[in-house]
């Protein structure tokens, strides 16, 4: 698939996808928006693929919603989908999903952040959510997901504040991990290819799958689930090798099944 705004690469089954409009900052646009659902649905598809990376190129992670769009009265970028469901399938992802935060990330470029299963910002990169500063509202469920991320005092001071924290700051709230500028992309990814190569993929699809539901679970529902789900790990090719790989001291070869 050829895309115009989106980079797409496939390594060690860890697919990178790089948003490529580094003299805009990584500005979002509609062209970003359906290339980057596009490129998730087929890296979702792609059984050589076991981890998804989201980065930036140049200096910024994504600086937020294009102002050339902005300008346009009431113009909002993915055409009939609904507002509810315009980010919302990032949670869905049953493969590892990180943010490579390299740069700038504000406005939608910190919500895309947020959907990811693992967040990591390199030292210096200037991250907010500038709602209150637009006139604008906490779009795209982050006043759902900063409280349960950070804390709800965390969270009312970034959006009603509308502030830029630093990378250090995002670290010390548990927003991100920081990660040195020099070889970020690097160290990024030699963490994703560990998910991707060294863990279970079926293990981490019903791991994921356990982490959406606990939002609305009790603790008894959740054990209950977990109870039934190590029960049926155990007739698997992915429990079979994971022990043996481990007895036999050897990397392991897990299928999936």
């Amino acid at each position: 698939m050829h895309f115009t705004e989106l980079g797409y690469s496939v390594a060690d089954r860890v697919a990178v996808l790089r948003f490529e409009r580094p003299e805009r900052m990584n500005a979002w646009t509609p062209t970003l928006e359906t290339e980057l659902r596009q490129a998730l649905a087929q890296a979702e598809r792609d059984d050589a693929v076991r981890c998804i990376v989201l980065t930036g190129a140049g200096r910024a992670f994504c600086a937020g919603m294009d102002m050339e769009v902005l300008r346009g009265a009431g113009e909002r970028p993915g055409g009939p989908l609904a507002e509810g469901e315009r980010y919302a399938y990032l949670d869905l992802i049953d493969k590892p999903l990180v943010a490579a935060i390299n740069g700038a990330a504000a406005g939608v470029g910190l919500c895309l952040a947020l959907y990811c299963d693992l967040r990591f910002v390199a030292a210096g990169a200037k991250l907010t959510a500038p709602y209150a500063r637009r006139g604008l509202a906490a779009e795209h469920g982050i006043a759902w997901l900063l409280p349960r991320l950070v804390g709800p005092m965390h969270a009312a001071d970034l959006l009603l504040s509308g502030r830029t924290l630093l990378a250090d700051e995002a670290d010390r709230m548990g927003l991100a991990r920081q990660l040195p500028a020099e070889g970020f992309l690097d160290a990024v990814l030699e963490r994703a290819r560990e998910l991707a190569n060294a863990t279970s993929p079926r293990s981490v699809r019903v791991m994921k799958r356990q982490l959406r539901e606990a939002r609305t679970q009790t603790l008894g529902e959740a054990t209950r689930l977990a109870d039934r789900e190590i029960a049926a790990c155990r007739g698997t090719d992915d429990f079979r090798e994971g022990v043996q790989h481990f007895l036999d001291k050897r990397a392991p070869h897990f299928t999936g099944t």
